[in-house]
């Protein structure tokens, strides 16, 4: 989880891997991200695998979660403003207050950025709760986006002087 925000990433849609390498920038993660789907039927396997593996990962390197913060973030960009609120609590769960007037963003349907963030939900098993409002489409998402990155950086972020699970049930 430490890493410096370095991206490969090729989904065969422009739109979304721009997008993929926010969460990789901004988050500071280093992503590798190559999907070969079936393209030519539509991209909703594409996005939905892409949710689903990368929620996969992040499991596998959250470990037992001892010492994380757990908890992650507010964003503006320019007219738009996001807000992203993750827990790694491991209960999976989405609220989805985000509306798009257009069809497409990019090559990206805007209707699949709600399945992109509910298929990683599901496999990551965290709840997220993601809201926003602002006027230019391809501004709210990046802000989705970007704040997306900036609350799994400090859910993640690991306390060097502590490894206490974030929990007072025991168990994550």
């Amino acid at each position: 989880m430490n890493g410096k925000g370095n991206a490969h990433i090729h989904t065969g849609l422009g739109f979304f891997d721009h997008m993929l390498e926010q969460i990789a920038r901004h988050g500071s993660l280093d992503l590798r991200i190559e999907t070969n789907g079936d393209l030519h039927v539509d991209e909703h396997h594409t996005i939905e695998d892409t949710g689903i593996a990368l929620g996969e990962a992040f499991v596998a390197a959250l470990g037992d979660k001892r010492g994380i913060e757990r908890y992650g973030f507010a964003l503006p960009m320019d007219d738009a403003e996001a807000k992203v609120l993750i827990d790694f609590g491991g209960r999976n769960w989405i609220v989805w207050n985000a509306e798009f007037k257009r069809e497409k963003v990019g090559d990206m349907p805007t209707e699949m950025f709600f399945h992109f963030f509910k298929s990683f939900s599901d496999a990551a098993r965290c709840n997220l709760n993601i809201e926003c409002k602002g006027d230019n489409e391809h501004h709210k998402i990046e802000a989705i986006f970007k704040a997306f990155a900036k609350a799994i950086k400090m859910a993640v972020k690991r306390d060097p002087m502590s490894d206490v699970l974030p929990s007072t049930k025991g168990v994550l």
